[in-house]
This record gives structure tokens, sequence and C-alpha cells, in this order.
């Protein structure tokens, strides 16, 4: 039998995915372009990457990440420039027009699962705390 924790976290990733499609779907409907995209915009949003460092953050290979970023460019949501430390690499960095696209799928509706909303008061309070002291956030 699985340890306690290893339980609870089997719950936890299986309710998050189970219930973020149908707003990611929403999310690619609203910026139109797939939600690979809008993933490789938020991992730039912490400064500039090389595309295979890209790569490893978004969890694609590198191919697909020359893909994505090569639409990015077009679409004028990340400029490559030359990385300063190492002038055979580029840096990849987002616009101000990317970080606009990021706001506007952060302002997409991710409702929270019914299982979730049928939760007691005290409940849902003691799972917050738990999580929050998890992910070191204060509740």
């Amino acid at each position: 039998m699985a340890e306690p924790i290893e339980s609870a976290w089997r719950v936890l990733v299986s309710l998050v995915f189970e219930n973020r499609d149908t707003w990611r779907r929403r999310v690619a409907e609203e910026v139109d372009m797939p939600f690979s995209r809008i993933r490789v915009l938020k991992r730039l949003r912490g400064g500039p990457l090389t595309v295979g460092d890209l790569a490893t953050a978004a969890a694609m290979d590198a191919p697909a990440a020359t893909v994505c970023v090569n639409h990015l460019e077009k679409l004028g949501y990340v400029v490559r420039t030359v990385d300063e430390g190492n002038r055979r690499r580029k840096q990849v960095t987002i616009t101000d027009a990317g970080l606009a696209v990021l706001d506007r799928a952060a302002r997409i509706d991710d409702p929270v699962p019914d299982a979730l909303r049928r939760l007691d008061p005290a409940d849902a309070a003691e799972l917050h705390r738990i999580l929050s002291q998890v992910a070191d956030i204060e509740p």
C-alpha cells in the first residue's frame, strides 16, 4: 500500500490534470495559438533564456522549442539577441506584447472543480493551510 503522502500526491495531480483541460483550451482559443506557446512565454517572464534552456524549462525537446520560438518571434511576442557571455548563442526574451498575451491568458477564469467546492468550509480552510505550507505561501 502506498504511503499517505504518495497517495495524496497522486490525488492532487489527478485532480489538477483532470480539471485543467477545459481552461487550457479556452486560453488557447483566446490567444489564438497552442497552449504550449503560453507555457514558453511563462518561462520567459523570469528573464531571457537560450532555446536549449527554454526547452528544458518548458519540458519540450529542442526542435519543438525552436519551432515555438520561431512562431512567437513572428508574432512579436519574443525577440532573440546575441548572448553577450557567449556570442555564439542567442537569448530569447519576452516582449511587452508577449507579456500582454500572458495577461490576457491570466484573466481567463479557471474554475474550481466541483469536488473542491463541495468540501466543508473547515476542510477547505485546512486544505488551503496545508497546501500553502507545502508551497511556502502565506495562508
